[in-house]
């Protein structure tokens, strides 16, 4: 079955207060959605258009359980803590097994 993944390319970073506390929020709602937190922050070499900022990727069992996961309850508290706080491009994606 394909794996699901949530992919977050941060533009910018206004209020990284707020941005830590939805990381946690974030990781608890992740947690529970069975999803691992592959890469969060760390050393990034942009190319073509890309911004050297903040990457996250995660990955789930399945594209429904991403899904599922960015659709509960407490992720959706995880935004309200992000609120207007990032400008950042978020996608769900489906690998290709």
């Amino acid at each position: 079955m394909p794996k699901g993944y949530w992919v977050s390319a941060y533009r910018t970073i206004k209020d990284p207060e707020k941005l830590a506390a939805y990381s946690k929020l974030t990781a608890r709602a992740v947690a529970a959605g069975g999803g691992r937190i592959l890469v969060r922050g760390g050393r990034v070499k942009a190319h073509d258009a890309g911004i050297a900022e903040r990457t996250v990727l995660i990955e789930f069992d399945s594209f429904e359980q991403a899904v599922a996961t960015h659709e509960s309850a407490a992720y959706q508290e995880a935004l309200v803590a992000l609120s207007d706080s990032v400008e950042r491009d978020f996608r769900i994606i489906e690998s290709i097994d």
